[in-house]
């Protein structure tokens, strides 16, 4: 870290320090038993890490309360762009407690394991996992190895383990039957219904233990019913071999008890479903947060350098999508990963936002008007391409930020939609003054693209491929997973094209065919998490929504309209910048509108104000 900057954080805290007394009495106590600061420390860092990670208000408290409930504690935050004040409560004690961030960023690799680590919170309280259906287990591997490089191969490999058992699970089970071996209850004498010896009985049992022995999902697919009753009724649930298993309920969409208040905090103290295994240990507050070190310690997935590199290749795939050709490619290729991996860099220095979004799009339009210069020596056509320029500074668009910030609005949260939107039109703005500042140096007036002349099939083809390529360069900007982007990159491929074609051969309004298009994104990124809680889909494909969405539909938003704006703002042509200003915004309210058009279709909790 840098000198100057251990200085300053000398005299900054963002949150309650752990080493404060009332937390630090409690650190290696069980979190169920712990205090309400000690609680709370977990409670309101796990909001903290969401929401440093990109998210939107609604998602962080959502997330604060998946780790609140089954604590006991009562949980009431107001969440803004940089800071939570969150007061709790467990019955008895009330505690605030206020963070603040320095900064914000996005990070969906961290969005999408805090998801698995409420999970395994949860589930390791004997409650029910919210996140997955099946594939608990994928969860509990993912955060006990939270020290691994690539957490999405780990998570593949989980699930093809799990996937292997229960293919064990279910050839054991028609095996027995086939033997004549029925169910054994708990507790009772082994029975068999033809005239299997008890030897063979034995033998078949201790096979069934020794596949089910390691995995707590086979061992309760192989439970009876009377011990799903059990386990609906809040008990736990056991194996034939007398050890208990986790609990899987079967409502995953919880609802918490009517009647009194009090009533929040009645499922505290209560037995947790393999509390008697002799190698069960109840999670403590320490190992809360040293999971939740490892979340928000965690390296980036990928280098400047490669980052840059995919900054290149979805700034040119813009640059075609907005109607630019081989030259204007090449020039933003070249300026936007010059651009990005500067960014990357000046980042790693914890150097202002504002103050580096200036320098690296300054620095990319420089690079690209300078690459353009070159071919232009070779090809002097080149020289006619000056909109290329603005296609290299679109990996500065704030895509997270403006969605988060349509979404919160449309949750009725304003002071976090309004800043998060403020923020994003203050990226904007140092963006296109960068640019414009280039412009006016260099002395270059943008017109528009060249028609590209292509065939209307060729066109729609090149389209698809360039907003995979695109939506996928985004996503590794964003910081997700292999895995992720791809799934990404193919919601966004199809709805990105679907957009175009429609303004093109319908000649649908700009901003229509950009409202159906976040919708579509929407209703496919439901689609897909559906298909994985379902089993449809392996568990390790299951992707919050938002980073499913954002990336795909931020390759939408007008850079080009709001680029105009203020070039012609800068040149005191106050008609024609508001003419641009005016087509951006219609275009971009129109992004989350749609998503939010799709949540409220799919998802009951938008569905209805309660």
């Amino acid at each position: 870290m840098p000198a100057g900057v251990e200085k300053v954080t000398k005299y900054h805290t963002h949150s309650i320090p752990l080493d404060m007394e009332d937390i630090e009495r409690d650190l290696d106590k069980p979190v169920v038993e712990a205090g309400i600061a000690a609680k709370t420390s977990v409670i309101v860092r796990v909001g903290m890490l969401d929401l440093g990670a990109g998210t939107g208000s609604f998602r962080v408290r959502q997330m604060m309360h998946r780790i609140a409930y089954p604590l006991g504690v009562h949980v009431r935050a107001d969440v803004n762009l940089t800071d939570i004040e969150a007061s709790c409560t467990d019955g008895k004690n009330r505690i605030t407690e206020v963070i603040d961030l320095p900064t914000t960023g996005v990070n969906t690799e961290r969005i999408w394991l805090l998801e698995h680590f409420a999970d395994w919170f949860s589930v390791n309280l004997g409650h029910s996992a919210v996140y997955h259906n099946r594939g608990v287990e994928v969860s509990d591997r993912l955060v006990e190895h939270l020290d691994a490089k690539d957490m999405s191969q780990l998570s593949a490999k989980a699930a093809k383990e799990l996937r292997l058992k229960e293919k064990h699970a279910k050839a054991a089970g028609e095996s027995a039957a086939a033997n004549g071996i029925a169910p054994i209850p708990d507790g009772s004498p082994m029975q068999a219904t033809n005239a299997t010896t008890k030897e063979e009985r034995l033998r078949e049992l201790d096979r069934q233990r020794d596949i089910d022995a390691d995995d707590p999902i086979v061992r309760e697919m192989a439970a009876t019913k009377a011990d799903a009753d059990a386990n609906a009724a809040g008990a736990g649930a056991s194996s034939g071999t007398g050890t208990q298993t986790r609990k899987t309920a079967r409502n995953r969409n919880h609802q918490p008890p009517k009647g009194r208040y009090a009533e929040h905090f009645d499922h505290v103290g209560k037995l947790a479903p393999n509390a008697s295994d002799p190698n069960f240990k109840p999670i403590t507050v320490r190992e809360a947060h040293k999971r939740l070190d490892l979340i928000e310690h965690r390296k980036p997935l990928y280098t400047p350098l490669f980052a840059g590199f995919a900054s290149a290749l979805a700034c040119a795939s813009f640059v075609f999508l907005l109607g630019g050709g081989l030259y204007d490619m090449a020039g933003a290729f070249v300026g936007a990963g010059i651009g990005h991996w500067l960014r990357r860099k000046l980042f790693a220095k914890h150097l202002n936002q504002f103050f580096v979004t200036f320098v690296a799009v300054f620095v990319a339009a420089l690079a690209c008007t300078g690459t353009l210069r070159l071919i232009g020596l070779y090809n002097p056509i080149a020289l006619a391409h000056d909109t290329a320029y603005i296609g290299a500074m679109l990996f500065v668009i704030p895509g997270f930020p403006l969605i988060t910030g349509g979404l919160d609005i449309a949750k009725i949260d304003f002071p976090s939609g309004i800043q998060r939107l403020t923020y994003a039109l203050s990226i904007i703005l140092m963006a296109t003054l960068a640019g414009w500042a280039v412009a006016r140096i260099v002395m270059l007036n943008p017109q528009g693209f060249e028609p590209q002349g292509l065939n209307v099939w060729i066109t729609g083809i090149l389209r698809f491929v360039f907003a995979f390529i695109g939506v996928w360069g985004f996503s590794v900007m964003f910081n997700s997973p292999q895995r992720m982007c791809l799934v990404a990159a193919s919601i966004g491929a199809i709805t990105d094209t679907l957009r175009l074609e429609f303004t093109d051969l319908l000649h649908m309004p700009p901003e229509a065919a950009t409202f159906i298009g976040a919708f579509l994104a929407g209703l496919l990124a439901a689609a897909w998490r559906t298909a994985v809680r379902r089993g449809i889909l392996p568990p390790h494909l299951g992707y919050p929504r938002i980073c499913l969405t954002v990336p795909s539909i931020v390759i939408m938003v007008p850079g080009m309209y709001m680029y105009r704006a203020m070039f012609y703002l800068g040149q005191f042509n106050t008609q024609s910048a508001l003419d641009w200003a005016f087509r951006a915004f219609m275009v971009i309210i129109c992004l989350p509108i749609g998503l939010a058009m799709a949540r409220v279709v799919t998802d009951r909790s938008w569905r209805y104000d309660i």
